[in-house]
């Protein structure tokens, strides 16, 4: 019996492999769970592929709203939200925008966080077009209760702006005004301002371009004031703005720090408040790029600092794009004995590119040799089409 049972369990061994080939039995089922594992659905999109095939985002922003949501399983429970942005009239381009800075929108609760937001801006008197403009400008909005912050800011801003359109401008800009309490700052700063008999067309221009002046407190702006009142800029002029813009810009050690690095160029106190006075622009200047206009000068053994000094508004230009190809180009000159000498300080960097280029480059082309670094220097808006003169 025991050899019987070598030869049969041999026999099987051997045949084994032919019958399970051959056999349509599986043999599996015997040894496996109750549930059989299935493979992943191959119906089923990463996020990423959700987002490029359905929705048109680029691979980029696709790739960087993905790389957020990795929790996320089923991209197809995000559709509803995009889909109701898509139907509100938000391009691709914002959705993108919005997506990028705020992920978890795609999860958020179309009935409960989003279309509220969005009626909200309805409720206002929005139109679509404005409603995804300030939302692309600052998606914040989706995330804050309206009545919070949102609602007293919307309504100081409508109080000094007037119609939605110009509303829209300024919220496209700086979408961030309304996480401020307006209450406290730009409300009362704009109506001292006004009080002052700073135009109104001046203080918009602050509002659009420099927000952040008008969001300090109340009594720094009246110090602002008084400081400007001191130096003997007139209210009237756009410059009394252009110094509030400045001096915002700063905190007290920055501004000394300012201070010193004028006089560090040569300029007395007096220099300084006259140069203040006129252009307080160039104050906004960094203390490094005036050391470096001041290098760049004295190594023409033409000019010096004083020249800085004399014309402060020259701190504004351009090193790179306006200072260097100007010194480069008469330095060329006055080596091949084409100049007798150079333009005065003031000439130099105050002269336009197009006119420049016409007294000091055009007449001597073909002196010059190659002077493809001559045209390349003057191409822009402002040069006329660089050909030598016939």
């Amino acid at each position: 019996m025991f050899i019987h049972m070598r030869k049969t369990l041999f026999y099987f061994t051997k045949d084994s492999s032919n019958f399970i080939r051959k056999s349509h039995v599986s043999f599996s089922h015997y040894f496996s769970s109750s549930v059989e594992k299935q493979p992943p659905s191959a119906s089923t999109p990463t996020l990423s592929e959700f987002l490029m095939h359905k929705h048109h985002f680029s691979p980029e922003s696709a790739a960087r709203v993905s790389s957020v949501l990795t929790h996320l399983k089923d991209p197809h429970k995000s559709d509803s939200v995009l889909s109701f942005f898509k139907d509100s009239g938000f391009s691709i381009t914002q959705l993108e925008k919005i997506m990028i800075s705020w992920p978890q929108m795609l999860v958020a609760s179309l009935e409960n966080t989003i279309k509220p937001k969005y009626k909200f801006f309805q409720d206002l008197g929005f139109s679509a077009d404005e409603i995804a403009k300030i939302i692309t400008s600052n998606p914040d909005t989706l995330r804050r209760r309206p009545n919070a912050r949102v609602t007293p800011s919307l309504s100081v801003l409508k109080g000094l702006l007037g119609p939605n359109v110009e509303l829209v401008k300024v919220l496209r800009i700086s979408g961030w005004f309304l996480k401020y309490n307006l209450e406290k700052t730009l409300a009362p700063n704009f109506e001292f301002l006004k009080s002052c008999g700073i135009a109104k067309e001046h203080i918009f221009w602050l509002m659009k371009r420099f927000p952040r002046a008008l969001l300090c407190k109340p009594e720094t702006m009246r110090k602002f004031v008084e400081y400007n009142d001191q130096v003997g800029i007139k209210r009237s002029s756009k410059m009394y703005i252009h110094a509030i813009r400045v001096l915002s810009s700063m905190s007290n050690e920055s501004w000394e720090l300012k201070l010193q690095a004028f006089r560090n160029l040569g300029f007395s106190e007096d220099d300084i408040v006259v140069a203040f006075r006129k252009s307080p622009q160039v104050f906004a200047v960094s203390e490094d790029k005036m050391k470096k206009l001041k290098e760049v000068l004295l190594s023409t053994g033409k000019y010096d600092a004083m020249c800085i000094v004399k014309n402060p508004t020259s701190l504004g230009c351009s090193i790179e794009k306006r200072y260097k190809p100007r010194l480069q180009v008469l330095r060329t000159l006055e080596n091949k004995n084409l100049i007798q000498s150079w333009p005065s300080f003031r000439t130099m960097y105050n002269i336009n590119d197009a006119d420049f280029f016409r007294k000091y480059v055009d007449p001597y082309l073909s002196e010059l040799g190659d002077a493809c670094w001559v045209k390349s220097a003057f191409t822009g808006k402002r040069s006329r089409k660089l050909t030598p003169s016939a």
